[in-house]
């Protein structure tokens, strides 16, 4: 869950069926009189439309709490799909778990805050939902070890600029030029929602001279988008420093290391529900959360000192994993 950038996931990105909304604003345009006190996309509390300090304010008080001093909590479950030549996609696992940040003050020339965040998040089974740590791979039908999602930290700086992607301990080099900090909202009737692409194309943490059977290949290219909803009402009220929301997550990345496909054609397709909670003991599922109790209690809180590197999932695997031997079916 990486890199912010807006092109169009441009800004996670929101997802590529509301691309067409643009087109419709001009009968629902936020510039045109409202009633009074009545939320928009220009107010009353944040301009949407131009300003990209309120920007920066609406998107984390949509996705942290502006107290600086709350954990904010969000769920994600749904599956992950194999894309290959030659056949429909199918459905690989469930992928279930959760993340926690806190945002810390941001010294800098301009308005912004420092995120700090945690995630944790298990490949399941289809069907009974249970944490798996080994599978037939579908696609060759070999069986391959389950490495789960823990990237700790996984930490972002947000202000009034687009900031640079994230370096990934150095492998990501890109820079971009600096302009407002502007999303893609949108506002059609009673229904509000924002949504955000990024896409990524760096150096791969795992060269494919060493790792031959995970590996992917030299470059690592991965697309992800957030679409969210929420309350327009909720967003534009300023005593409020959190607000509620839901969404939809996908992800475009190429085969998991994991599955021991290396460079083979095709990739995986994450498509995922996620909404925040107040708690853990509102997960819906307890057994993740039992699991991360016993196994990874650190997850249950967000940090709270900015660290560094701030490494993905692909990363961390090449940290912490060694290469499997030559061979399989």
């Amino acid at each position: 869950m990486d890199d912010l950038h807006l092109d169009r996931r441009s800004l996670l990105t929101g997802g590529a069926a509301l691309t067409a909304l643009p087109a419709m604003t001009s009968a629902f345009s936020p510039r045109r009189a409202m009633a009074d006190n009545h939320a928009s996309l220009s107010g009353p509390t944040y301009d949407l439309i131009n300003s990209g300090k309120d920007n920066v304010d609406a998107y984390l008080k949509l996705t942290s709490n502006l107290d600086m001093e709350s954990t904010h909590f969000g769920w994600i479950d749904g599956y992950v799909m194999g894309v290959a030549p030659g056949g429909a996609v199918k459905d690989i696992c469930g992928f279930r778990g959760m993340g926690c940040n806190r945002l810390l003050p941001y010294e800098g020339p301009e308005h912004g805050y420092r995120r700090v965040l945690r995630e944790i998040v298990f490949y399941t089974d289809l069907e009974t939902g249970e944490i798996i740590e080994e599978m037939e791979n579908p696609f060759t039908g070999e069986k391959v070890k389950v490495v789960p999602v823990a990237n700790d930290p996984f930490n972002a700086v947000f202000k009034d600029v687009w900031p640079d992607p994230p370096s990934y301990g150095g492998l990501n080099t890109e820079k971009r030029e600096p302009r407002p900090f502007i999303l893609n909202w949108q506002q059609i009737g009673q229904h509000s929602m924002m949504e955000i692409h990024v896409h990524l194309y760096y150096p791969n943490a795992l060269d494919p001279k060493k790792w031959v059977r995970e590996s992917s290949g030299p470059m690592n290219r991965v697309t992800e988008t957030f679409n969210y909803t929420f309350s327009m009402e909720d967003l534009q009220n300023p005593e409020l420093t959190t607000i509620s929301s839901t969404g939809v997550w996908t992800r475009v990345t190429p085969w998991l290391p994991w599955m021991l496909m290396g460079q083979a054609p095709g990739h995986c397709l994450y498509n995922c529900n996620f909404a925040d909670c107040k708690s853990p003991e509102e997960f819906p599922d307890q057994r993740i959360v039992e699991h991360i109790a016993k196994n990874y209690p650190r997850f249950l809180d967000a940090p709270d000192v900015w660290e560094e590197p701030s490494l993905s999932s692909l990363e961390w695997y090449a940290r912490e994993q060694e290469p499997a031997p030559p061979g399989g079916v």
